[in-house]
């Protein structure tokens, strides 16, 4: 099922939303890296359920297990296993939509591919998929810092039209965690909780941009032509759930401009490197990080299921009428900063490695 990202940093996530578990099992993590369930439970408690007034009800503590690969709080250079339990699961809250297919979601070509689908919860399909990703994503943040100094901070820029004012430059993880839309421009983030109420009160959803920036990324990291950099970026970002669009530095915006207009014009810094002094570029040109810092912008659509009446079909083509019931959330926005940031730290933490392995042996 293509439950496999990554080359020498690999993850493998596993589970349904309302089986027995989910989570991921890593390969290659660098032995004696110091780590503890504490420190990639501050990720998970980012990422969960019913954590704000703005977010789905469902309560999961999403407490985090290490099954494998440490040992006396330091990891063994094997696989790594961490399970999270499902512990509120109402599955009886899906049952119409085991034969009526949701506008928008996984539910009709889940059906066409496999021909058997778990309904419950949206099964492999749900964004609780996105827990290993999270946990896994702990992990390589404090490999990058730890090996490089890699800073990885993502935000909400953007709730359907309300846009915030944020410089990528200086943005802080306390910022960002400030509020419970995760949007580190205190007065847009106000207008935004209004208007996600606003919606979810209707039975309706929303959508937006999450953006997020690596800082202190070293020269060199990515691959030239298939495996690019932002190529291994956008393959990440793209493979999150209710993502639908993708863009490094200047972006579609960049087409609006000239070639002396949009290039970034090199200089030699004090110490002698060689910078940018611009960064339309997103931090990397030639698919090979430049030593700027990594720019990018996530879309997420409007959560596909909503409590609205909708038309609809059966799993036998006959019209219907679905309002979704169980718990969902009217913007997947907050609750998507932490996987954003997760799955940059993972493409840069494999990239990393793959260039340690090529580049620095002789």
């Amino acid at each position: 099922m293509g439950s496999t990202f990554g080359h020498l940093f690999r993850i493998t996530t596993f589970g349904e939303s309302h089986g027995g578990g989910v989570g991921v099992v890593i390969d290659g993590c660098p032995p004696q890296l110091p780590i503890t369930a504490e420190e990639i439970q501050v990720e998970l408690d980012r990422r969960r359920p019913g954590q704000s007034k703005i977010t789905t009800p469902r309560k999961e503590a999403d407490q985090c297990e290490i099954l494998s690969g440490v040992f006396q709080g330091k990891t063994l250079g094997t696989s790594l296993t961490i399970l999270v339990r499902n512990k509120d699961t109402r599955p009886q809250d899906y049952s119409e939509m085991a034969t009526t297919y949701r506008p928008s979601h996984a539910d009709a070509t889940y059906d066409a591919k496999y021909g058997i689908r778990n309904w419950q919860g949206g099964g492999r399909s749900s964004a609780r998929e996105t827990i290993g990703r999270v946990a896994a994503g702990a992990i390589a943040k404090k490999i990058l810092q730890q090996i490089a100094g890699v800073e990885v901070v993502g935000y909400v820029k953007r709730i359907k039209h309300l846009e915030g004012n944020i410089d990528p430059e200086t943005v802080m993880l306390e910022q960002v965690e400030s509020n419970i839309v995760r949007c580190p421009d205190a007065e847009a983030a106000d207008r935004m909780i209004d208007l996600i109420e606003q919606v979810r009160d209707q039975g309706d959803s929303i959508g937006g941009v999450v953006e997020c920036v690596a800082r202190q990324v070293p020269k060199g990291l990515g691959e030239p032509v298939f495996d690019k950099l932002e190529a291994d970026l956008a393959k990440g970002m793209m493979s999150l759930p209710a993502t639908k669009g993708f863009e490094l530095g200047s972006g579609f915006a960049g087409t609006l401009l000239t070639g002396s207009e949009h290039n970034d014009a090199f200089y030699t810094d004090e110490q002698g490197n060689i910078r940018t002094k611009t960064n339309r570029s997103g931090g990397t040109q030639g698919g090979i990080s430049n030593g700027e810092n990594i720019l990018i912008r996530v879309a997420f659509k409007p959560t596909a299921t909503i409590r609205k009446a909708q038309e609809t079909v059966t799993s036998e083509g006959e019209a219907a009428i679905l309002a979704a019931k169980g718990r969902h959330d009217p913007c997947v926005l907050p609750r998507a900063v932490p996987m954003v940031e997760a799955m940059m730290a993972l493409v840069l933490c494999d990239h990393l490695m793959r260039h340690h392995g090529q580049c620095e042996l002789l």
